[in-house]
């Protein structure tokens, strides 16, 4: 098992507060497209109650923010800094992935990944930074130059980058808008600005030889590797309910061979 990748942060940054936590809320409200009644609602709290929260005319409770924030599916880094916003401490801690706390979760990744081999698997973080991969990954990363290989190791630069895989990827047009579409909806979802600069960096301007993909249900990636053609697609696994930010913005990427050849290449290695 790789694990030279892990590099987490142990703590939570310090969050400069500059709206107040019924601007924020609005915002995510905004963001996700609700009106204040359609919130209110799934919520189970009247329309009038949101109003007066927004405005800032009523203060809501610790537990009153965290209800409204499940709804609006906030990203628990984000929860903490409502809770901030209006003067309560932060919910929920963000740990390294190694922390003991942690082990639970941490052991159930790992055999994740040993359990798809002899098929690459890894683990990323939010910003797509490689955080554990299994063995299988490692004789891909053979032929990528050392500067892509210090941590943190990205995933987009890693697979886009022409000292990286690029030149391996027979469909890269289509592997470049995969990436596109899935972090547009990532920042349309909960803007990040280190994840916009790497957005701007990597995938604009928009390819017009791309397809077109559904990058939630295939990645379609073909590898020309010692002159033969490796076609796989794969699938992203997350944790269902987590309560700790580093759990909460991994995600495990499992490839699978998408034809027998394929299969054939991995379990003869």
């Amino acid at each position: 098992m790789t694990s030279h990748f892990m590099a987490f942060g142990a703590t939570m940054s310090t969050l400069l507060i500059v709206y107040t936590v019924g601007a924020l809320l609005r915002q995510w409200r905004q963001r996700r497209g609700l009106s204040q009644l359609d919130l209110a609602i799934a919520a189970d709290v009247s329309a009038r109650h949101v109003s007066l929260v927004e405005t800032g005319k009523s203060t809501p409770s610790a537990d009153m923010i965290l209800r409204l924030a499940e709804q609006l599916h906030v990203p628990l880094r984000d929860r903490n800094r409502l809770l901030l916003a209006a003067g309560f401490a932060p919910r929920y801690a963000e740990r390294p992935l190694d922390d003991t706390a942690l082990s639970a979760a941490l052991d159930s990744v790992r055999r994740v990944l040993q359990a798809h081999e002899p098929y690459p698997a890894l683990v990323f973080d939010r910003r797509w930074n490689i955080v554990l991969t299994n063995r299988a990954v490692d004789p891909f990363l053979a032929k990528v130059a050392p500067e892509l290989l210090r941590p943190p190791v990205n995933l987009v630069r890693l697979g886009l980058d022409p000292r990286g895989f690029a030149p391996l990827v027979v469909n890269l047009a289509d592997v470049r808008a995969v990436f596109r579409s899935r972090i547009s909806r990532q920042l349309a979802a909960a803007p990040d600005a280190e994840l916009t600069a790497l957005y701007e960096e990597l995938l604009l301007p928009e390819d017009p030889m791309g397809q077109r993909v559904d990058a939630d249900v295939v990645i379609p990636m073909i590898l020309r590797i010692g002159g033969r053609e490796l076609r796989l697609f794969s699938t992203i696994t997350t944790f269902g309910t987590p309560m700790d930010i580093t759990i909460d913005e991994i995600a495990i990427e499992s490839y699978y061979p998408a034809d027998p050849e394929s299969a054939a290449y991995f379990t003869k290695q």
